[in-house]
């Protein structure tokens, strides 16, 4: 018997582009035979499924529930595929787990705390073989003194914001001077942003997923840009990052990071597909963890379907692997 799916995009801050462009993936490429599929759009002012031959239908957010026609449709699962607010925060999750309905993503709690960055490296802190940048963390009001920063850690720096995805608001800070600046930046797209010592090395970015009940890491991407670092345009810009799939690395190098990522998705308590990037320093020397993605991007540029693909998947199989583990 067919599962009813909702497949939940759009979102409410600068990433909604992204989210409507990776649930287009997702709607090509979801079984048919298997599952009947409604893409739900949610944005700041309304929640709404747009059927191609009639009007905006608003959804009933009581019980997550439309109605067509005098028909009730109530959902099975939902295939989250909102990056940013409130996809990837643990808000969705939370109203989820209330109506009782089951999700493609992280939990509540997993999903509040990896959105927060320096909050994740607090907790992946301490993984064997993993290594963390030097940071500080600032607040919207109780920002710390300028010349302290400059004097706890080593130029250059990165300042983000610490909830903020896709790299937006983010800058490379090579001179003392120019950090203010900076932080302005990252202040406007966040309360808090996050000040941390640039790590010198390659950038790497690995995908990990349960299916079937095994923590499975999929091959690794390298990347590698003319920018001065890999932000929003690099990212979803086709022809300026080069990404190499799977990287290039040694057996030992490449069974390090694999065991690297299966902890940390182990000690985050993940679920469905998640994406973790690293810098790789010297001759393959040491991981440096950046970040997690808890809803990474499924865009025609996206580095997951990359993956999925190294492996001999194709990406309606894995799809249907993941709604089958994460929905049941």
């Amino acid at each position: 018997m067919k599962k009813t799916i909702a497949l939940l995009t759009g979102g409410t801050t600068d990433e909604w582009v992204i989210s409507l462009k990776s649930a287009a993936t997702i709607a090509q490429n979801i079984d048919l035979e298997l599952f009947d599929v409604y893409k739900i759009i949610l944005n700041d002012h309304s929640w709404f499924y747009e059927p191609a031959d009639s009007i905006k239908i608003e959804v009933d957010r009581n019980d997550f529930s439309l109605t067509i026609e005098g028909r009730k449709v109530k959902f099975d699962g939902v295939f989250i595929s909102i990056h940013g607010s409130p996809g990837e925060d643990g808000k969705l999750q939370g109203y989820f787990d209330m109506l009782n309905i089951p999700y493609t993503t992280c939990d509540a709690i997993t999903s509040a705390i990896t959105m927060n960055k320096a909050y994740t490296k607090a907790v992946v802190t301490g993984i064997e073989n993993l290594y963390v940048a030097k940071s500080v963390q600032l607040f919207q009001g109780l920002e710390k003194n300028v010349s302290q920063i400059i004097h706890d850690l080593k130029l250059p720096y990165f300042v983000k914001p610490n909830s903020g995805g896709s790299s937006i608001g983010m800058s490379k800070v090579t001179q003392s001077d120019k950090l203010a600046n900076a932080m302005e930046t990252a202040f406007k797209v966040d309360r808090q942003v996050l000040v941390e010592e640039f790590i010198e090395g390659r950038e790497f970015t690995v995908g990990v997923v349960k299916l079937e009940g095994e923590i499975m890491v999929l091959p690794s991407t390298e990347v590698s840009t003319k920018k001065e670092f890999f932000d929003f345009e690099a990212k979803y810009t086709p022809g300026i990052a080069i990404e190499t799939t799977p990287a290039e690395i040694r057996d030992e190098t490449n069974a390090r990071v694999q065991t690297i990522a299966k902890h940390v998705y182990e000690k985050l308590n993940c679920r469905g597909v998640v994406r973790i990037d690293f810098i790789l320093t010297g001759d393959e020397g040491d991981f440096y963890f950046i970040e997690i993605n808890t809803v990474p991007g499924q865009t025609a540029t996206s580095f997951i379907p990359q993956q999925v693909a190294a492996i001999g998947l194709t990406l309606k199989e894995f799809y249907t692997k993941l709604m089958r583990e994460t929905l049941g």
